[in-house]
């Protein structure tokens, strides 16, 4: 059985709201760089290719950017505007409020497709807060493969978090297309360590 997926304005406004945040960021490729693929067997020739891994373009819109981009999406779906920028771990921590059940996997998993094909972003880690969340959203991207398919005219590759095998880790950074690491916060936090 095949699921069709409706698309609900909503959801669509949410993606675009979230995508214009960064409004005039321009298009990127993926960062190229070389991975450290550790000691090499003597005698092993490896391509560059196989050396190469790629990360996110740098955000390169400056904070005052950042919170009039914000402050506006904020405005317009009336909400008070924030005066400030968080302090968070990366360039702006964002949160993106939807009642339950109204497709925020759905949501955020098109928000991916969309500041890739707008920004050329392609890595992207899903941290949830439990494992029955986290398999709950592995279970969303199989079912939304071929749909997104349909849309963008590709695949994201996908994959739950798992110390025990790392290749998969390896794999992520290796990928130029759209990749996704899904975590849970235990993981996440026991891996930081």
């Amino acid at each position: 059985m095949k699921f069709q997926f409706k698309i609900q304005g909503y959801q669509t406004e949410a993606v675009e709201d979230t995508v214009n945040v960064f409004r005039g960021q321009p298009k990127r490729d993926p960062k190229h760089y070389r991975r450290d693929i550790g000691k090499i067997a003597k005698g092993s020739i490896f391509s560059e290719e196989e050396e190469a891994g790629y990360r996110n373009a740098d955000v390169e819109l400056d904070k005052k950017r950042l919170l009039d981009n914000i402050r506006d999406i904020q405005i317009q779906n009336q909400i008070v505007p924030s005066t400030s920028l968080s302090d968070g771990h990366g360039v702006v921590d964002l949160d993106i409020e939807m009642e339950t059940g109204t497709g925020k996997t759905y949501v955020y998993i098109k928000t991916m497709f969309e500041l890739n094909k707008q920004y050329g972003w392609s890595k992207f880690i899903i941290v949830v807060p439990s494992i029955a969340i986290r398999e709950g959203v592995a279970k969303s991207f199989r079912m939304l493969e071929d749909h997104f398919m349909e849309h963008y005219g590709k695949k994201a590759r996908w994959f739950v978090y798992n110390s025990s095998n790392l290749n998969l880790l390896d794999q992520f950074s290796q990928d130029s297309g759209i990749s996704v690491m899904i975590i849970n916060t235990q993981a996440f936090a026991s891996s930081m360590n």
